[in-house]
């Protein structure tokens, strides 16, 4: 971890923020069907309302098992009462049907490139770039995620960066340029400037 920090430290937007922030402790998850789960939920909503929502949905599993099984025996009323949208409850039953039918295959994943990641991931509904990056950065471990579609990434950037506008995904990838082969250390840093938890932490 100290060569990620050392490495950032470097860097003009990202060493007074490593500095500020200290060590690296990002937390990982399991890359399963729950971890895809748990980033739907996430989209467009603080860690805290998202992490009360999943919280709720893992209380409402038959067993307290978050399988494709038990989220496809709840009725998708009950899903709705737990906080979620119905766009939301529609994207969790068809990554539920995905993988109990085998075309969404979690085992397959770790070995599997960045690239081929996204590619799969992203042909299921809900599903989209940013819903892969979160599931490679916090539950595969990679280490050169860079989330430039995430708005705590770029709000991070505006304000580091004394900005006039928050940057766009071609601007933030510019910025990068230093960051790399730890763009994903890079993001969790800079989640961590907006003084609250990162990502799906």
């Amino acid at each position: 971890m100290r060569k990620i920090t050392n490495h950032l430290r470097k860097d003009p937007v990202l060493g007074p923020i490593v500095e500020r922030i200290g060590p690296y402790r990002i937390t990982f998850r399991e890359p399963t069907f729950s971890a895809l789960v748990g980033s739907i939920v996430s989209q467009q909503l603080s860690t805290k309302v998202a992490r009360v929502i999943f919280d709720r949905l893992m209380a409402a599993m038959p067993d307290g098992q978050m399988t494709p099984e038990n989220i496809l025996k709840l009725r998708p009323a009950k899903m709705r009462t737990l906080g979620l949208s119905a766009r939301k409850v529609e994207y969790i039953r068809d990554i539920a049907r995905h993988t109990r039918e085998g075309t969404l295959d979690f085992a397959a994943l770790p070995a599997m490139s960045d690239e081929a990641v996204i590619e799969c991931l992203t042909k299921v509904k809900g599903v989209g770039v940013w819903t892969a990056h979160m599931f490679l950065l916090f539950a595969l471990e990679r280490p050169n995620i860079l989330a430039v579609g995430d708005l705590g990434v770029r709000n991070a950037i505006k304000k580091a960066c004394n900005l006039d506008h928050v940057p766009t995904a071609e601007e933030v990838e510019q910025l990068a340029t230093n960051w790399h082969p730890y763009c994903s250390a890079a993001c969790w840093y800079l989640w961590k400037s907006l003084d609250g938890p990162a990502g799906a932490v």
